[in-house]
């Protein structure tokens, strides 16, 4: 089982589809951020597996489940892995996985939503887009308004939306994109505990998704069937839930 080479990864983007539903994944196959392997030839293919080299997850797509476990089970790392599948083979999957690893696992619902309406605006006068001028404002706020660990600042205002409501000179919520594909740009959120409940972030992602909208794409919101605060805010938006997938995950982690 080989990995695919960049120009594959690319073709296989093409297999799989730009839809909500694919966003992360085809993020990562275009960025070249990960390994992925078919079974089959593209584009004629069964499965395919695609590993976040940054995150270690998994992103699995098949209409063969036997063929999906045949590109897993070779996996060294699969223990550590957070498997997200469709929810037609995540009770196969999850048995076969247990059974390989001898550690009991465990299966989470992740709900995919879009935005394909005017997005609703909540504006707050402490809330506004993000600009170049803001790195040193980013840079010292904390690890998790700044996002991902791979990324400066100034990159990630360089290639991200980015939101954030600001209080006394600090980023104390932020919304921002995570991922983008030609047809789709999806958004994250963050509000320091202290200043959750004010509506922070639910402005600042107004603003984000407005800006996919005026790209021409689809905002996606994309979040745990648990997370309900999260949900609440995707519904004030207009967001619309399109699927569901399941995230496969050990209980040792």
């Amino acid at each position: 089982m080989e990995k695919l080479t960049p120009e594959e990864c690319l073709e296989l983007a093409d297999v799989i589809g730009d839809t909500p539903t694919t966003l992360n994944v085809l993020d990562c196959l275009k960025q070249g951020m990960c390994r992925a392997y078919v079974f089959g030839n593209l584009p004629h293919i069964t499965a395919s597996l695609v590993i976040d080299t940054v995150y270690d997850d998994a992103f699995c797509f098949a209409t063969d489940v036997h063929a999906l476990w045949h590109l897993l089970e070779f996996q060294t790392d699969l223990e550590r892995l957070i498997i997200n599948v469709d929810p037609v083979h995540a009770e196969t999957l999850g048995q076969r996985i247990s059974a390989k690893t001898g550690i009991p696992i465990n299966h989470h619902v992740e709900i995919y939503q879009a935005l394909l309406e005017p997005v609703c605006s909540y504006a707050n006068e402490v809330v506004r887009l993000l600009t170049l001028a803001d790195v040193e404002r980013l840079a010292k706020a904390t690890a998790e308004v700044q996002g991902y660990p791979f990324q400066i600042p100034q990159e990630t205002l360089a290639d991200s939306l980015a939101a954030a409501a600001i209080v006394n000179d600090n980023i104390v919520s932020i919304a921002r994109t995570y991922a983008h594909t030609d047809l789709h740009g999806g958004i994250s959120v963050f509000t320091l505990e202290e200043w959750r409940g004010k509506g922070y972030a639910t402005s600042a992602a107004s603003l984000v998704a407005q800006q996919i909208q005026a790209m021409g794409k689809v905002p996606v919101w994309i979040c745990g069937e648990e997370n309900i605060a999260s949900l609440r805010t995707a519904q004030k938006l207009g967001f619309v839930e399109i699927s569901r997938r399941i995230d496969i995950v050990s209980s040792s982690q």
